[in-house]
């Protein structure tokens, strides 16, 4: 292994061990309920997912950094008829080209009850096929589902030379739960 091997492995080992431990404050429902504005802003045409959608997951700060190996965290809720029914808990860890640090919003519409459901069940992976769309305005106007789920993801700073959401891990929690 060279050199350069060595300190790029070291670089994305501590972003990796680094970024789950900054990211894992639990978001607010009032963080949540503010980048659902921050995202309809950002893009109006948005409504037509926000209106025709069994559900949807946000999550007010994803953090991303990496270097050759790269990680991915950040927590959230799913809202059912704009109210929010449970917590959720995003993972990613990815190896390849990659370098840098960003933090953005994201959103995922679940275009059924089956497709909300099956992400309800706390153990959902996002296909790694599955790319989001970065919104500004009027980009998720051609926007459609696919295999029943719709992501777009809203920069809130920082650059990273690869975004993928493909492999993303995610844990769900209903919020009656705690009151049990």
């Amino acid at each position: 292994m060279t050199s350069f091997q060595k300190i790029a492995l070291a670089a994305g080992v501590a972003a990796l061990v680094a970024l789950p431990t900054s990211s894992r404050a639990e978001a607010t429902i009032k963080e949540a309920d503010a980048a659902i504005a921050a995202i309809k802003k950002a893009d109006p045409s948005l409504k037509k997912f926000f209106n025709k959608t069994a559900g949807f997951a946000v999550f007010p700060n994803v953090a991303k950094g990496g270097l050759i190996v790269g990680g991915a965290g950040g927590s959230g809720y799913v809202y059912v008829n704009g109210k929010p029914v449970g917590k959720t808990g995003l993972s990613q860890v990815s190896i390849g080209a990659q370098v840098g640090g960003q933090a953005y919003y994201e959103i995922i519409f679940f275009e059924t009850k089956e497709s909300l459901a099956a992400f309800q069940k706390g153990e959902w992976t996002m296909a790694a096929q599955v790319s989001a769309v970065a919104l500004k305005s009027g980009a998720s106007a051609d926007a459609d589902y696919k295999d029943g789920v719709a992501v777009f993801t809203l920069s809130k700073g920082g650059a990273m030379a690869e975004a993928s959401v493909g492999g993303q891990k995610f844990s769900y929690e209903p919020l009656d739960a705690k009151k049990k």
